[in-house]
């Protein structure tokens, strides 16, 4: 389709379909400007490796005894209020436009939080959940945040082996380590030597981000961050 011709399906269809606000309903936009000066934001100091408010910037207790692969989870907003909504509404609800607002959201705290990155990969979906979903957040995240920064996009490599429980679903985070172990793998080494921005939209534990980090290092990636939209607090 011609630019100028996607231009004007997408007027078109605000036109017929406008955006209303998932925070407040207002007409006009996803996350109108009032919901997203207020949207929970996560502010320093916070753990350098887990991303949680953490007094002093210093290693949280659960950091000091987590042996964690990743290299660190940033996270620029809370799972609460009108982001939470929002993330819902992606994952569940099949509004995929929202991830184009939620990844300049992400593209605004790199600039603000920059990570030494030279390549995006979201955290895959079994294809069970693909199939019943039709598509996956993470990725459409990735996409969207790849444009951003002119940064590419690889979501071939990090697969889903088995399809395991919500983790938000598991009561603590051994259940929650059992519940992800052995899950994913890389196919090949394509990813060798590489920075990787590991991508997803909620983090809970960590331990998800953390099993991904795992096999990826495994197969010779340099480094691993996790980005997520929202953290559980």
């Amino acid at each position: 389709m011609l630019p100028q011709l996607a231009r004007f399906k997408g007027a078109a269809l605000d036109f017929i379909f406008p955006p209303y606000c998932v925070g407040c309903g207002k007409e006009g936009a996803f996350i109108c400007l009032a919901c997203r000066q207020s949207l929970p934001r996560i502010m320093p100091p916070i753990c350098p490796k887990c991303g949680r408010p953490h007094p002093n910037g210093i290693l949280c207790p659960d950091c000091v005894r987590w042996q964690a692969a990743i290299d660190g989870i940033r996270s620029p907003f809370r799972f609460e209020g009108a982001m939470r909504e929002a993330i819902h509404k992606l994952k569940y609800q099949n509004l995929r436009a929202l991830a184009v607002p939620l990844a300049g959201m992400l593209q605004e705290y790199l600039i603000d939080s920059p990570l030494d990155i030279d390549v995006l990969v979201p955290v895959p979906l079994h294809r069970k959940r693909l199939r019943e979903r039709g598509y996956n957040q993470a990725r459409l995240l990735a996409k969207e945040l790849g444009k951003l920064l002119n940064i590419p996009v690889v979501d071939d490599v990090l697969i889903r082996l088995r399809h395991t429980p919500p983790q938000a679903r598991t009561a603590n985070i051994e259940e929650r380590t059992h519940n992800i172990a052995d899950a994913f793998a890389c196919r090949g080494n394509g990813l060798r030597d590489r920075r990787v921005l590991l991508l997803d939209d909620v983090a809970t534990s960590g331990t998800t981000l953390d099993a991904c980090a795992t096999v990826l290092k495994a197969s010779g990636v340099t480094s691993v961050w996790g980005l997520v939209m929202a953290r559980e607090i």
